[in-house]
């Protein structure tokens, strides 16, 4: 049965928010806090505090402004914009801060209520009355959460009623001079912080709420904000009333000093009860709803998502903040609690102003009806994490590392929900820009960063031609393999989601895939290497195997010499089925005078595939054969140069062919026989003389193992090979 939503900003956001900010803190450690840290000390702590509340309230109410909120709160935000496994890691750290917070206010109320009846101020009797307290409140929720939220309008009024009373109280503990900054014996700033932090934590109780409100959209931004306000103004007037009220060495050792110094010291007991009960209350209302929102989603058990009653009551997850709570109570002391609970709140909020941050910067559906500046979300993100690193940096560490747990946890669990996440608008930003960059530079001499279109055909050895053309590739670059259809009548194309290809193979080695409709295989390469590719990312390399059987085809030399007037790099392999790649140990590079181009681009395929992880043991060789009797330390010295500018490790080996004038491809035949890769560079030659070079290339490879053939574009330089005039 659908919940019907029924309360409004004031009841629903603005009231639980207030009483959660005007709680335990301020009646029982805001004195502390200004007799350790001194007025200005005080003041600043209070604005650091608030920069980081404001900041997100402010980005969480953007980002509630743009989407449909449902139950859950900062949950439902998070998880709808920045995906599961994040909104889910972080609504679980924020349910768990969420319950610990309940035992601080709780431990709170325990140390104020024991002292004014002259009950036990000893851990065990603060856990006794703590666990009563929690058995109560939770009984109350369990009754009705109308009644629960009803409650707190007294609740304010107590509250109003006891800062009231100490205003207008007595003033015998005025100091002689007023303390600006902390003294000597006062506890350090950043624990001063740590404890303070959880003041301000409270305007999420509203937004926990999101599931019960009329108009989620309208009463989280007007009931958070004005929650935030109205308490930043009451902190720092009561901390300047504090400072010049009552002397600094009262305030660092006695809790319960407002009280002592009220005009009606029963208001500000009903003040501290009303506060410390009524923000319990806030998380036993809203840490629930967090973790059914999740359990719904499948993130957390389903039997949490479980509820009673019309408005489906979260009655399972609320025994388990129950459990959560009594752990804390257990501990007992309100200052470490307040710092668990800081550390907690602070990694939410970090997370949420981030959430913010990408959606204004990345999404282009991103229209919420309540804007702010998108630095405001940037100031939250470092000012969260700069205060956890102040903190505790171990402590930070930790709480980060957990959080990762759980978004690793929930990214293998797979969750899915009926909604799109952040992450894809924030690539397709950064991809966007980084194009847009690289296409406004056109330096020439640049290193080779290769995009090849591969076409691998179908064959059962496919796979070692995708694995080259990964390695290849290198660590930056880009493959697309296009798998060719033959449709000869081809009238309808393949619609833009079917020409696809997802396979596990191709997810593997990170290449991408698509398959089109041709009528004709070598029209369809050359039309694939005419349109395809983009501004920033055009492609540069053609690879496919090597064309036995095509010597004759004039569709295949027409084909050819398109490519080659495109300017294309040419990468043909052919796949040894016998000896495939041997043990991946050895590659040998042929050069000769005519290869001034393809000897760089040689030495770059090369540097790319020893940091592939099968190639990485692999020597390599430099075969120059001598044609023209240079002295072969002149050779070795100018190839040693090449060599070094590329930053490759290789063997030279010069191959002296003055006397017998062997052929080119014998020398390779005798040279490179058990080579497991060999790289050849394709000479240039007339169209016409296609046949006869396939015929020729076709029987080398008769003899030796898997070769790659290459012919290098305009874009890489010319290598001086010519030694003639160095004799």
């Amino acid at each position: 049965m659908s919940k019907t939503k029924k309360f409004g900003t004031f009841a629903g956001v603005f009231t639980p928010s207030l009483l959660t900010i005007l709680g335990v803190i301020m009646y029982m450690r805001l004195g502390w806090v200004v007799g350790n840290a001194g007025l200005l000390g005080a003041i600043l702590i209070i604005i650091i505090a608030h920069v980081i509340s404001i900041s997100t309230g402010l980005s969480v109410s953007s980002v509630a402004t743009d989407k449909k909120i449902g139950a859950g709160g900062i949950y439902y935000v998070l998880s709808r914009s920045m995906g599961v496994p994040i909104g889910g890691s972080i609504g679980i750290a924020l349910y768990v801060g969420t319950a610990f917070s309940i035992a601080l206010y709780l431990i709170g109320f325990a140390e104020s209520f024991n002292s004014y009846l002259g009950f036990g101020m000893e851990i065990n009797d603060f856990r006794i009355t703590g666990t009563i307290a929690l058995f109560l409140l939770t009984a109350l929720a369990l009754i009705s959460t109308s009644v629960a939220l009803k409650s707190q309008y007294f609740i304010l009024a107590a509250i109003v009623l006891s800062i009231v009373s100490i205003f207008f109280g007595a003033h015998n503990f005025t100091p002689q001079t007023v303390s600006m900054f902390s003294t000597e014996g006062s506890v350090p700033l950043e624990v001063v912080f740590a404890i303070f932090f959880p003041a301000v934590t409270g305007f999420t109780a509203g937004i926990a709420m999101s599931g019960d409100l009329k108009d989620p959209k309208n009463s989280i931004p007007k009931g958070t904000l004005l929650a935030i306000g109205v308490g930043l103004i009451v902190y720092l007037v009561l901390a300047v009333f504090i400072a010049y009220t009552i002397d600094s060495d009262v305030l660092k050792s006695d809790y319960n000093i407002l009280m002592k110094i009220a005009f009606f010291a029963p208001a500000v007991i009903a003040g501290v009860w009303g506060a410390t009960l009524s923000s319990a209350l806030g998380g036993i209302l809203g840490g629930p709803r967090i973790l059914q929102a999740m359990s719904v989603d499948k993130v957390t058990p389903r039997f949490f998502a479980k509820g009673r009653g019309e408005n489906n009551e979260p009655v399972n997850a609320l025994l388990l903040v129950f459990l959560i709570a009594e752990a804390g109570i257990l501990i007992g002391e309100l200052d470490v609690i307040a710092r668990v609970v800081s550390m907690f709140y602070l990694t939410a909020y970090g997370f949420i102003n981030l959430s913010y941050f990408l959606e204004s910067w990345a999404n282009p559906d991103f229209q919420p009806t309540f804007k702010i500046k998108r630095w405001i979300g940037l100031v939250g993100v470092v000012a969260c994490f700069g205060v956890m690193f102040k903190l505790d940096m171990i402590a930070m560490i930790g709480a980060l590392a957990v959080i990762g747990g759980l978004y690793f946890m929930l990214q293998r669990k797979e969750v899915k929900i009926n909604s799109t996440d952040i992450w894809k608008s924030v690539w397709e930003n950064v991809v966007n820009k980084g194009l847009m960059k690289i296409d406004t530079k056109h330096d020439i001499d640049t290193n080779w960063n290769p995009n090849i279109i591969l076409f691998s055909g179908s064959s059962e050895h496919q796979g070692y031609l995708l694995e080259l053309s990964k390695a290849v590739s290198g660590k930056t670059g880009v493959v697309t393999n296009f798998k060719l259809i033959i449709d000869k009548e081809n009238k309808i194309p393949l619609k833009k989601r079917d020409q696809v290809v997802r396979e596990d193979i191709y997810n593997e080695l990170g290449i991408f895939a698509r398959q089109v409709k041709v009528d004709n295989l070598y029209k369809g390469i050359t039309n694939i290497a005419t349109t395809f590719g983009f501004s920033g990312v055009e492609p540069n390399t053609i690879m496919m195997g090597w064309p036995k059987g095509l010597e004759g085809s004039s569709e295949y030399a027409e084909m050819t010499e398109t490519l080659l007037y495109l300017d294309y790099n040419l990468l043909y392999l052919d796949f040894d089925r016998k000896s495939k790649f041997g043990r991946y140990k050895t590659i040998d590079l042929w050069w000769r005078e005519t290869d001034s181009k393809n000897a760089e681009m040689m030495l770059n395929i090369a540097r790319f595939i020893i940091a592939a992880p099968k190639w990485n043991q692999t020597s390599i060789r430099v075969l120059f054969v001598d044609n023209n009797n240079v002295n072969p330390a002149v050779i070795h010295t100018k190839i040693s140069e090449l060599v070094e500018d590329l930053r490759v490790l290789v063997e030279i080996v010069i191959v002296e062919n003055v006397i017998d004038q062997t052929s080119f491809y014998d020398l390779i035949k005798q040279y490179s026989k058990s080579t497991d890769l060999s790289i050849i560079g394709i000479p240039n030659y007339k169209i016409e003389k296609q046949a006869q070079f396939i015929l020729k290339t076709n029987d080398l490879f008769e003899t030796i193992g898997s070769t790659l053939l290459v012919k290098a574009a305009n874009n890489f330089n010319v290598l001086d090979l010519d030694f003639v005039e160095d004799k």
